[in-house]
């Protein structure tokens, strides 16, 4: 009887240290103080981690700002991180951690230098290329007079985005800077989920006039696409969405994105990335979280990372 007891302790323990954690890369109010994280057992609620202080200060860049923060654990076991380090500048930063505490040296990579005009680099993302072995780094770029024109606004700015990317197998040599992803409208934020063989992109609308502000998808056979540029409907709401990331928490796949003008965080789920279902009375994000990205952590990382410092 003994001996059942124990087993059965066992594999309640192994049951527990199997579940999975889930983290939540973000930043506050401009970007100045750097990466935030938050954790959730389920998917639905998100709580701060270190007391809601910053992990890293950034310091790439002429600007020195750390916003939309995106953390992938590559093949080498390491989180590479990229992010927005400037409003305007023609580069983004990276850094990359064992644990997520310690970071490397923060660097800025500038993939839009051979582009004198360009207005910016917002939201950079990475997907893992498993045919071509290598990571896909891709971000937001207003180049004037480049791309079709869309009907604009005041506050835009003359701004009308396309995607852009670079590849990079070392995070040290990345390939000459193309085109990612040209549709027929002004696109920002988007992010890639692998799943059954398949890579679904999930991005903005950015049309100002008259107003889209809304997230759409897009899927491809390929992590380098190409996808096509007809993309669905909107999958999420009647409010403004921006900064969408996915996340798989059992049998759903979540997308959360920030609901900017409302100054809190919505999300939907689908079981077959068909019919979403909008959960965001259902989600809870630390108050001040702004455009950030979800990841899966094993329990060893989740537990350095709440140990008391």
């Amino acid at each position: 009887m003994r001996n059942i007891l124990l087993i059965l302790l066992f594999l309640s323990l192994q049951s527990k240290a199997a579940e999975p954690v889930y983290l939540f890369s973000y930043f506050i109010d401009n970007g100045q103080d750097g990466l935030h994280l938050a954790y959730s057992k389920d998917g639905l609620k998100w709580e701060t981690l270190n007391d809601g202080k910053s992990y890293l200060t950034p310091t790439a860049g002429v600007d020195k700002l750390m916003r939309d923060p995106f953390i992938l654990q590559g093949k080498d076991g390491l989180f590479h991180m990229v992010w927005t380090c400037s409003w305007k500048e023609q580069q983004i930063g990276y850094a990359s951690s064992k644990d997520l505490i310690n970071w490397s040296e923060q660097k800025s990579i500038p993939v839009m230098a051979h582009e004198p005009t360009a207005k910016n680099c917002w939201a950079p993302e990475m997907v893992y290329d498993p045919e071509n072995k290598n990571y896909i780094i891709f971000w937001a770029t207003t180049i004037p007079g480049r791309h079709s024109d869309v009907a604009g606004s005041e506050t835009e700015k003359g701004l009308n985005h396309r995607m852009y990317c670079t590849t990079t197998s070392n995070f040290q040599e990345f390939s000459p800077t193309k085109m990612f992803f040209n549709p027929d409208f002004s696109v920002i934020d988007a992010t890639i989920l692998p799943k059954n063989n398949k890579f679904y992109l999930f991005l903005k609308n950015e049309n100002p006039n008259p107003p889209e502000k809304n997230i759409r998808m897009t899927v491809s056979e390929h992590a380098s696409g190409p996808y096509p540029t007809n993309v669905s409907a909107p999958i999420t709401g009647k409010y403004w969405a921006e900064g969408p990331t996915a996340l798989e928490v059992g049998e759903y796949v979540y997308i959360y994105f920030d609901k900017y003008r409302d100054h809190k965080y919505g999300a939907i789920r689908s079981k077959n990335l068909k019919d979403w279902e909008d959960v965001s009375d259902q989600v809870t994000f630390p108050k001040e979280a702004r455009h950030g990205t979800a990841f899966k952590v094993s329990d060893k990382i989740f537990k350095n990372l709440i140990q008391p410092k």
